[in-house]
């Protein structure tokens, strides 16, 4: 759901998941540039006059701004950099950029909804096995709805070194739609609540709200960063 998942600061989810916790951004920061093992993106050249129920055309961009905060600060930036290969699947990825922020993620999108394979830090590639549902099938949204779920979480080096193993269960909830304003515009989201629990350390908070919209992606992330503009138009 994007910056969705949904999804720094994730993905946003997909762009409904979009972004991954701070204190998980704190550990992983800390790990040495190297060179990925990951296939880079291909280039891919898709106008972005029409998007899909979840956003994911290569070429796409967001940008955000924590809640909050004055217009005019540095934004963070979030991409859709088209197909490439994860953990030996074909995956759409989509990269987050800004304030020091150098994150990829992995997802596999479509009308059934979005799941997340892994993602990576400079240095760190976190696979998430099975993937992790961010968003359900497109005609399952209505309020109400909760989903729930549990991967094994493995973080690796560039060296090939595993750095830390365990147990990620997610579950997320519906809770209202309504209509809101951000320095983006006005947009009627669906509110979601997100929780995790993790025996991999607390990396991730246990509690996040995010706002998701049809073709357009997240309005609020799990961050608490809110959309401030994008480079295509929605419905």
């Amino acid at each position: 759901m994007g910056p969705m998942s949904r999804s720094t600061l994730n993905p946003m989810r997909g762009p409904a998941s979009l972004l991954i916790a701070a204190p998980l951004l704190a550990l992983l920061g800390a790990c040495a540039p190297a060179a990925t093992k990951t296939a880079p993106p291909v280039q891919a050249s898709t106008s972005v006059s029409s998007v899909s129920f979840y956003p994911r055309e290569t070429g796409l961009t967001w940008t955000y701004l924590p809640e909050g905060e004055p217009a005019g600060g540095l934004p963070y930036t979030l991409r859709a950099l088209g197909p490439t290969v994860f953990a030996g699947q074909t995956v759409l990825a989509f990269e987050l950029t800004g304030r020091g922020a150098d994150q990829t993620w992995y997802r596999q999108v479509g009308a059934s909804g979005i799941q997340l394979l892994g993602f990576r830090k400079p240095g760190v590639t976190v696979r998430l096995d099975p993937a992790w549902t961010e968003a359900p099938a497109e005609n399952a949204w209505r309020v109400g709805l909760s989903w729930e779920g549990q991967s094994q979480v493995t973080l690796t080096s560039d060296d090939g070194k595993v750095q830390a193993q365990g147990t990620l269960k997610y579950r997320y909830d519906v809770q209202d739609r309504r209509r809101v304003t951000t320095p983006a515009g006005t947009f009627d989201v669906w509110v979601v609540t997100r929780q995790i629990t993790d025996d991999v350390g607390g990396l991730f908070p246990e509690a996040q709200q995010e706002w998701f919209t049809p073709f357009v992606g997240d309005v609020r992330t799990p961050e608490a960063l809110l959309l401030t503009g994008r480079n295509f138009g929605g419905r």
